[in-house]
This record gives C-alpha cells, sequence and structure tokens, in this order.
C-alpha cells in the first residue's frame, strides 16, 4: 500500500476506524486505519510510509505496468514527488503516512516500499500509539518532530538504497501464516504450529521471519491478537471478556495490559472513543 489520500480508500462494511491525524511543525502525520482502497494520482509532495499489516493487491508505482504485491508487515516506503502512483487492496491494513507541509522537498527521487529498517519500526509503533492516544487524551504531547525527522532520516538517508534482506519468508507464505494465525487466534498458537505450517525448524523460523519482517513471530502474533481485538471492539457489541477469550489473551486484564504496552491506550479508551466517532 502507498500514500493513497484516506478520500480514495473504499469504504467496508463494516466501517473502519477513522484516521487520525496531528501536525507538527512543517509535517503532517496520519494513520490510516485498515481498509479496502483503491487509488490512482501523481504524488504532489514526497511522503514517506509504514505499513503496520501485511498486504496484497496490484500496484504500478513509476511505472505503466500493473503488478500483484504481496508485502511484507513493518515495511519503510517512500514515494518521491511527482511519482505515478497506482495502488489498489481488497483489505488494506493500518499505515502510518508523514508528509512536510512547508513546500520544502524531502530528499530522494526513488520510490520503494517494504524496506524492514528495525529503527524505523521503532519509531513508527511510538507515532502510532501516540496518534492512538490522542484520540482519547485531548492534552496527549509526543515528540513528533524528533520522531519525523528520525524517520525521514531513514527512509532518505544512505540506509534507504541498500537492498532489502532475503529469507525463506515470501509474501505469499506470510499470507498463508496469516490466513492460519486468524483461524487459530482463540487457540494456542506458538511458534512451534507456525513453523510446522512452513515445513521450517523453530530455529530457523525465528531467524527467516525476524530478518523478513523486522519482528519476532512472537511479537507478530500478538500484533494480530491486537488487530482483531480492535475490531471486535469497534464492530461488535460483545464484552471486553468475550473479545479477550475470542482473541487469544489469558483474560481481560491480560488484553487491557497488552493494549496499554503495544497501543498507550486500553479496550475501554477505544471503545469509548469509537462510539463517539460513530
Amino acid at each position: 500500500m502507498l500514500f493513497m489520500s484516506h478520500r480514495n480508500r473504499l469504504q467496508p462494511t463494516p466501517c473502519p476506524e477513522p484516521v487520525r491525524r496531528v501536525e507538527a511543525g512543517p509535517w503532517a502525520i496520519e494513520l490510516l486505519p485498515g481498509a479496502a482502497y483503491a487509488t490512482r494520482y501523481v504524488a504532489p509532495q514526497a511522503a514517506i510510509g509504514f505499513a503496520f499489516d501485511s498486504q496484497r493487491g496490484l500496484h504500478a508505482i513509476g511505472s505503466d505496468r500493473v503488478l500483484p504485491f504481496d508485502a511484507m508487515p513493518n515495511g519503510l516506503a517512500f514515494v518521491p514527488a511527482g511519482c505515478d502512483v497506482l495502488s489498489e487492496s481488497p483489505m488494506g491494513g493500518e499505515y502510518l503516512r508523514v508528509m512536510r507541509t512547508d513546500g520544502i522537498a524531502l530528499a530522494g527521487d526513488r520510490a520503494f516500499n517494504n524496506r524492514i529498517d528495525h529503527q524505523a519500526i521503532t519509531l513508527a509503533l511510538r507515532m502510532r500509539g501516540a496518534l492512538l492516544q490522542a484520540s482519547v487524551e485531548d492534552d496527549w504531547e509526543a515528540d513528533w518532530e524528533v520522531w519525523t525527522l528520525a524517520l525521514a532520516e531513514r527512509a532518505t538517508g544512505d540506509q534507504a538504497m541498500s537492498p532489502a534482506p532475503q529469507g525463506s519468508i515470501t509474501g505469499s507464505r506470510m499470507r498463508l501464516l496469516d490466513e492460519f494465525i486468524d483461524a487459530g487466534l482463540d487457540g494456542p498458537l506458538g511458534i512451534p504450529a507456525m513453523a510446522g505450517l512452513l515445513g521450517l525448524s523453530e530455529g530457523y523460523f525465528i531467524r527467516a521471519f525476524k530478518n523478513a519482517t523486522g519482528r519476532s513471530p512472537h511479537s507478530y502474533l500478538i500484533d494480530r491478537r491486537l488487530a482483531k481485538a480492535r475490531a471486535l471492539i469497534r464492530d461488535s457489541t460483545a464484552s471486553l471478556a468475550e473479545i479477550a477469550h475470542t482473541c487469544g489473551f489469558n483474560s481481560q486484564a491480560h488484553m487491557a495490559t497488552t493494549f496499554r504496552q503495544r497501543l498507550g491506550l486500553s479496550p475501554v479508551q477505544l471503545r469509548g472513543y469509537s462510539a463517539k466517532s460513530d
């Protein structure tokens, strides 16, 4: 997924979470919810992006050749000004977008996506948590300019030109793994089952997965549990205890602790904010 305006995103049923946006100095930072989208445009300005979820669809970036894509989670992306972009996905995924608003161009004239950069992952996760918490806390403050400058350096510096890491966890294998995880979230999923699905030893699977996504399999599994819990909190009337059980958390308290650690807000806050935005 690459840099579409949220106005271009197709609205699925039920509706996704709202777009969260802050402006900090010369920067505009947006958190786009996971949603189907289809867009084509010429980028009026350079933009940095980060895809939290694995995604698949069709795209043509700086080219007339439309190709299918299977993008890994936790990928850094960059689109320079003037780049012709076509991208569409039936599901999409949660996405962070960062742009300058003062007319100063970002360095870099080469588009890329799905770049695994460990520092960018850390920065993007902090920014997502701050954006989510800013939605429920009017006086929330964050180091936005520090984070955006650091993310811009990761996207436009020398490391942006380095090749993406290679490994045995391909986009198609990631899709198979996602389907397996989502179907079994209410059970005791673990590394042995995930490694066995792909026919890999546990040790090799752990190394290959982290090389391909920048995160451990255990951390990614928690992310999938959180993603499903967020969708159920938003779209269902099930109790938080029921949602915790459905998503494989040990208890409602365990789910709440994980929410606060990973997202910076509680399930109760998220449900209250979703109700206000309906």
